[in-house]
């Protein structure tokens, strides 16, 4: 039986309360770490790349809440779901969501954001190792120009900070990632999880730390993966934060002062919870 491990977006916080949550549900008797498969976008991709890394999650628990270990972090002093909720306004009509996509690519091209090796190297100093794990982790990002999916892996040819950044590109936000000459810019431009990719698992963990309500209008929104996966045969479960994680994650997720009270709130949660698959 294979298991998938499903990582969303959530900026910052996302990534401390997923890190949270994980330990926490381990220690609940659910080790999701050991998955067989993990999709990660954006904050997810990070933290799959870190799952991969050799560390334990006492450890990468650790990197969230204790300042020495702490990655470096710029704060863009932006409150994404307001910056989100602008931008879907204005491409609500553009078209479809492949349409949509370039549009958002287009303005990402536009913008006037940090230095893209700036970014890089804070993508750099999360990432205890910068090798691909070996087992299968799938990062997604998407094509600034064409507005196509690329799905990352260790068979692409691809370095994995370079991966993990184009997925962490938030457009008109953090400046897109080049490789082998096509920009790219964060996957969840396509969904916040993109949880169909774990189609042919047969239990699959899907962990979203924005709930389930898209940023900008999406592709593959969660109800509808989740459907797909199960129309697939799999057991799906879903975690969202609850109302202390809420909390604590906040409007702007990606404030370097949310990593500490999120970590401790996904902890406390994780230790909590029981996911039903059904």
């Amino acid at each position: 039986m294979s298991t998938a491990l499903v990582l969303g977006g959530g900026g910052v916080a996302g990534i401390a309360w997923t890190t949270g949550l994980l330990r926490g549900l381990a220690e609940a008797g659910l080790d999701a770490a050991e998955a067989d498969l993990v999709v990660g976008t954006s904050a997810g991709a990070t933290v799959g790349a870190q799952l991969g890394s050799g560390l334990g999650l006492d450890q990468l628990y650790a990197r969230q809440v204790e300042p020495d270990l702490q990655a470096p972090e710029i704060d863009p002093g932006v409150d994404l779901r307001t910056f989100a909720d602008g931008l879907g306004v204005a491409l609500r009509a553009t078209g479809s969501p492949r349409d949509v996509r370039r549009a958002i690519g287009e303005l990402a091209l536009r913008a006037q954001t940090v230095d893209e090796l700036v970014r890089r190297a804070v993508i750099e100093s999360r990432l205890p190792s910068h090798a691909w794990p070996a087992r299968t982790l799938r990062i997604v990002a998407v094509d600034a120009r064409s507005g196509d999916p690329r799905v990352f892996d260790k068979t692409s040819g691809v370095d994995l900070v370079d991966a993990v950044a184009a997925s962490c590109a938030v457009p008109g936000i953090w400046p897109p990632v080049e490789i082998a000459g096509r920009h790219y810019v964060d996957g969840g431009v396509r969904s916040n999880e993109n949880a169909d990719y774990a189609k042919g698992a047969s239990r699959v963990l899907v962990v979203a730390p924005l709930g389930t309500e898209p940023l900008v209008p999406g592709e593959m929104p969660l109800e509808q993966a989740v459907a797909v996966l199960r129309a697939g045969g799999a057991e799906v479960a879903i975690v969202l934060p609850d109302e202390a994680s809420r909390a604590v994650i906040g409007t702007s997720p990606l404030d370097p002062t949310t990593r500490t009270p999120a970590a401790a709130a996904g902890w406390a949660q994780g230790r909590a919870t029981k996911p039903a698959w059904r």
